[in-house]
């Protein structure tokens, strides 16, 4: 097994303090122009997870609406 197989998940909200601290790495202007880069490709995956887990919730919630027959997706769309 790997470490990654054996590892807990990290969180949505661990995963955004990652992006914070990319931020907070590049714009601070100390890190070399190749490590910028780095921590950029970095930050842009974590973000595609991100992103990726908040349209599953989505969907989760959606269907959880159909079932309950609660007709507030159009709601929940404008908020989103």
């Amino acid at each position: 097994m790997t470490k990654q197989e054996t590892a807990e998940p990290i969180s949505f909200e661990q995963r955004l303090t990652q992006v914070k601290a990319v931020i907070d790495g590049i714009e601070g202007g100390q890190l070399p122009l190749e490590e910028s880069v780095r921590q950029y490709e970095k930050g842009i995956a974590v973000l595609n997870a991100l992103e990726e887990e908040l349209n599953e919730m989505k969907r989760r919630i959606t269907i959880l609406q159909q079932r309950d027959g609660n007709g507030t997706e159009t709601e929940m769309e404008e908020k989103l």
